[in-house]
């Protein structure tokens, strides 16, 4: 399965009566579960403000989807002396084999909406860094 494809799972907190209107209409065969509902609902309000995540993410340059960092991406960084301002609209992906010292020396800041994946001793690292 592509990383965009994936799935992160969330937790919400609903009234009595909101959930058992949900329950309602998923008896009644509008909807295949709760979660097919929530999802509906979730993809109704992004489509509704669209044209304003649109305008925010041209705005705040972001990358729209997964951005992944190898160790030979990160490595050619340092040796032109560079500096990354990581921001991710998605999944942003540090290779398992990239060190800390690497990281540290090559990604002045990190800012994700969504998820990000890189070893525990990475997401240390940076911890400072991540906005």
């Amino acid at each position: 399965m592509a990383e965009l494809e994936k799935t992160e799972k969330i937790t919400i907190n609903l009234g009595l009566v909101d959930l058992g209107q949900i329950d309602l209409l998923v008896q009644e065969g509008f909807y295949s579960n709760r979660t097919d509902f929530i999802r509906t609902a979730i993809r109704t309000q992004l489509v509704t403000h669209a044209e304003v995540v649109k305008r925010t993410v041209a705005r705040k340059t972001l990358v729209l989807g997964v951005q992944y960092y190898t160790r030979r991406d990160l490595e050619a960084v340092r040796e032109a002396g560079e500096k990354l301002q990581i921001n991710v609209l998605g999944l942003a992906s540090i290779a398992e084999d990239v060190s800390p010292e690497l990281a540290l020396a090559t990604i002045d800041s990190l800012a994700v909406l969504a998820a990000s994946r890189a070893s525990a001793a990475v997401t240390a690292a940076l911890a400072g860094r991540i906005t």
